[in-house]
């Protein structure tokens, strides 16, 4: 694996794509600024033997910036991969943080929009996990479209009224419309942004009560946190409040709000169809294009520092004898270890989710171990993959009686 800026000093100027087309908005050319080569094409398919696991097919990210609505891309992504299945492996729900955020999330929603006794449709619903919760808390009737899904793994008593199809949503699903339509962390795995959007809007149609509720990563976090880790091949799309707002505009919605949550690090927006949105409405959230632009040059100049922080800081202990370990073995641990090439710095990768535990990781070859593993391994360092899981984690580490330094990438 291999990354590399394509504008680290201002003297030089990127060469613009210009045969590449915006997604989301339409213009003909983007800027390249971020790449990294040779990357695993999925981080969650989990794999049964180490060998299949370093075998994995790789692709690049090479991220182009679309000056005319701010969205960003990873202009070599590859459709022909997105081959999500039930063994792609992404929930969250073992964590009591993650847990609380949703059953918060879920409660404002009910409240907000008055759902109960009402049709939600949830569009890449993983697992069921929220839509079953939106299902309990309202007595909803639900339906969840995706590839991965597991129909029974969350044990729900709404499990009756909730149905799920493994299948990518399209237009032959236009008509599971309901009252209200869901989708977390799924835009982000979509190119044809506006497409997919658009397919949203001629589903629900004259049926102008429908709310739309979208969830995804905030990229200015990202840019401004030089978090590289949140860079990964399978997030071909890259969202600011900006760039969101004027896609949902541009395919015929109103935005109701626009907000951050979870630590600041998800971006979320309520919508409602209209016959004939206005480009005025701005959500004070919006950033202009000329702030995106310094957030984009930012990222462009610093993360090469701090890229090479971390490479040291990994090289270092591993002369040492320090045994370290990665907590968290998703997208971001993934991209984490290719993107800095130091695979064989990592001895251990844990995770709590149980249905990870004993399966490979793309890419890195990397077996699972659940958190009790550290009781006997007693590691010198910890790299936390996300922040908002420092408290719970630390206690993890505590009640099992495990001294360690506990890092955050």
């Amino acid at each position: 694996m291999q990354s590399s800026l394509l504008n680290q000093s201002s003297t030089q100027t990127p060469t613009l794509l210009t045969q590449e087309v915006c997604p989301n908005c339409g213009h003909q050319g983007l800027l390249p600024f971020y790449e990294v080569r040779n990357v695993p094409v999925h981080s969650c398919l989990m794999l049964p033997t180490q060998q299949e696991a370093l075998d994995f097919p790789c692709g690049d990210v090479v991220l182009g910036f679309c000056e005319k609505c701010g969205f960003i891309t990873n202009v070599a992504f590859d459709d022909k991969w997105s081959a999500y299945a039930p063994n792609y492996e992404d929930q969250q729900s073992f964590s009591p943080t993650f847990n609380k955020f949703a059953l918060d999330l879920a409660h404002r929603l009910i409240e907000k929009y008055d759902l109960r006794n009402k049709d939600i449709v949830e569009i890449g619903c993983s697992k069921g996990d929220f839509l079953l919760l939106l299902c309990e808390l309202g007595n909803n009737r639900g339906v969840g479209i995706d590839p991965s899904a597991v129909q029974g793994r969350v044990h729900s008593e709404a499990a009756k009224r909730v149905t799920f199809i493994e299948d990518y949503y399209s237009e032959k699903y236009a008509d599971h419309v309901g009252d209200f339509i869901c989708c977390r962390h799924t835009l982000e795995h979509i190119q044809p942004t506006a497409e997919f959007v658009s397919i949203v809007r001629r589903s629900i149609s004259d049926r102008l009560n429908t709310v739309v509720f979208f969830e995804i990563p905030d990229t200015i976090r990202v840019l401004q946190e030089l978090a590289f880790e949140d860079i990964y091949y399978e997030h071909c799309s890259y969202f600011t409040p900006g760039s969101l707002a004027r896609l949902f505009r541009s395919c015929g919605f109103e935005v109701i709000d626009l907000y951050r949550a979870y630590g600041e690090q998800y971006l979320l927006i309520e919508a409602k169809p209209v016959e004939q949105p206005s480009d005025k409405k701005i959500h004070p959230l919006e950033e202009s294009l000329e702030a995106l632009t310094e957030d984009v040059n930012y990222f462009t100049t610093h993360i090469s520092h701090k890229l090479q922080r971390w490479k040291q800081n990994l090289e270092q202990w591993h002369k040492e004898g320090q045994k370290v370990v990665v907590w968290g073995s998703g997208s971001k641990c993934v991209a984490f270890l290719t993107t800095l090439d130091t695979i064989d710095y990592i001895q251990y990768v844990v995770d709590i989710n149980p249905h990870r535990h004993g399966k490979f990781i793309p890419g890195v070859g990397k077996e699972i171990m659940p958190p009790e593993f550290l009781k006997e391994y007693q590691p010198d360092q910890v790299i936390v993959m996300n922040s908002i899981y420092c408290d719970e984690i630390g206690q993890m580490l505590d009640e099992m009686g495990v001294t360690t330094n506990l890092l955050v990438c």
